[in-house]
């Protein structure tokens, strides 16, 4: 029974993760050439101009520390893009009626969904050579959002976005 009782603890905390990120990148593209960046002058984030402020803020920061610079004219350009989205409910409740029999069975099973829907956002990150003009790296989280979040606590998602995105980057070479 204990066994069990781990089992599905360890199954309930995987399931809870906050960022879910899927990766794709051009295989034939040297990383290590790249030293500078800025962002596309025209971006739409689809964010608002607070949390913009806030998402570009830490993905200066992540990628300082990682020896990149901000350059006016730069090796890569980044462009973001978000959605908003409200996702199905996570939580079912089942209840059964059974019965056996002298080689007679049967059952009935009815799901019930917990809680209401739940507010997701999904934030796309393109780096594009800028020599080339072609995509060459991008990232693709999901995440769950507040919508009455703290502004402390929506610069904690955001962050939490940009290290778990840019943890594989660059791409390491097998």
């Amino acid at each position: 029974m204990r066994y069990l009782l781990s089992i599905l603890l360890v199954l309930s905390l995987l399931s809870c993760s906050s960022v879910r990120v899927n990766y794709d990148y051009d295989k034939t593209v040297d990383f290590t050439s790249y030293s500078t960046y800025n962002y596309y002058a025209d971006m739409q984030s689809g964010l608002s101009q607070l949390d913009e402020k806030r998402l570009l803020r830490a993905l200066d920061s992540t990628l300082k520390a990682r020896g990149y610079r901000l350059a006016e004219e730069p090796e890569l350009f980044i462009n973001i893009m978000s959605d908003e989205y409200r996702g199905a409910p996570n939580s079912n409740v089942g209840v059964g009626i059974g019965g056996t029999g002298r080689n007679v069975g049967g059952g009935i099973s009815v799901g019930l969904p917990l809680g209401g829907l739940n507010l997701q956002r999904s934030i796309q990150f393109d780096l594009v050579d800028a020599q080339r003009d072609a995509l060459i790296w991008q990232a693709v989280a999901e995440s769950g959002l507040s919508e009455n979040a703290s502004p402390s606590v929506r610069e904690g998602k955001l962050r939490a976005v940009v290290k778990k995105v840019f943890s594989k980057f660059p791409p390491k070479v097998k």
